[in-house]
Formats: structure tokens, sequence, C-alpha cells
């Protein structure tokens, strides 16, 4: 069985979306014509009754795509990672400070300094998949890359500070 989602309009207060997992457990997000939202994971024995419940601001909820989104695409990326001894993923942060905030992805010249590949970048709630060089940089974008140890280490110094290593 796949993941099925319910939507159940709720009126005067928004929308519900149910995701039923598996097992059967039932996981729900309400959104309310407000803008708030609320994850409620319901009772097993009873899938009518919210057993908890957890208000989440804008800024929560879209921290909590995030999240989700960048671990199902590392996910993906880690059966590569067993097929590719020796190459890692790992997600870095743009900080405000970088020397690249602004500039474009070509401008850190990561693959010819560090050897390693851009394979994503999460921004806000979008993911933007395969970036180009002309792909714009800003602070706070998380960086999916795909490299060897070192380099991945050498990638976060350059992305930090604007140098290298060594």
């Amino acid at each position: 069985m796949g993941v099925r989602i319910e939507k159940i309009d709720l009126p005067g207060i928004g929308t519900r979306h149910d995701i039923v997992t598996e097992n059967g457990r039932r996981i729900g997000v309400v959104s309310h014509r407000t803008g708030e939202r609320e994850l409620g994971v319901f009772d097993e024995l009873d899938p009518d009754a919210c057993r908890e419940r957890v208000h989440l601001s804008e800024d929560e909820a879209l921290a909590l795509a995030d999240v989700l989104g960048a671990s199902v695409m590392l996910g993906q990326l880690a059966g590569i990672r067993e097929q590719a001894a020796g190459l890692f993923t790992e997600q870095l942060l743009l900080p405000a400070t970088s020397p690249f905030v602004g500039g474009c992805l070509g401008d850190t010249k990561a693959r010819t300094l560090t050897g390693t590949s851009v394979v994503a970048i999460v921004r806000d709630s979008e993911v933007i998949p395969s970036p180009t060089p002309q792909t714009e940089l800003q602070a706070g974008d998380t960086l999916i890359v795909v490299g060897t140890r070192p380099a991945l280490e050498s990638l976060a110094r350059l992305l930090a500070d604007g140098t290298l290593p060594g």
C-alpha cells in the first residue's frame, strides 16, 4: 500500500490534510484560514480522536517542510552513497557572512577547487534541483553536496570565508 492523503474541508476553519501511514497511523495538518498551522497525531484505536496537537508558526511550518524535504532527498542520495564508496552527501548552510552571498554558484568554483558537486539547493520551502553555475546564492541557502570527506570539509571552509584549508 502506498501513502494515502485525505483532504477534509473544515467550514469556517480551513482545511485538514491527513496522511495515513502504511501501518494505519493518521497524522493531520490543519491549515487555518488565518494562516496558522497545526500538526495532529491521531489515536491508534480511534482515528477520529486527535491524541496530540502541535501549533506551528509559519516559520516553524516552513522549517519542518525543509527538514522533511531535505531528508527525503538525502535518503534518495543515500543509495548512491552506498554504491560509490568514499562519497558522502552533506547539507552545507551558506552563512550570511559568506563572500558568495548575492553571487552565483559558479563564483564558488566548488567543483574545480574542491572536487565536490552541488546537486541541489534548498531555499525556504523551495528545492532547486541540479542548480546551474548561474543559480544565485542567498544567505541561509542549504547546499546539498556530494564529495569525499576532505572535499566536503574544503567546500564548507570555502563557503564560510572564501578560503581553502592548507
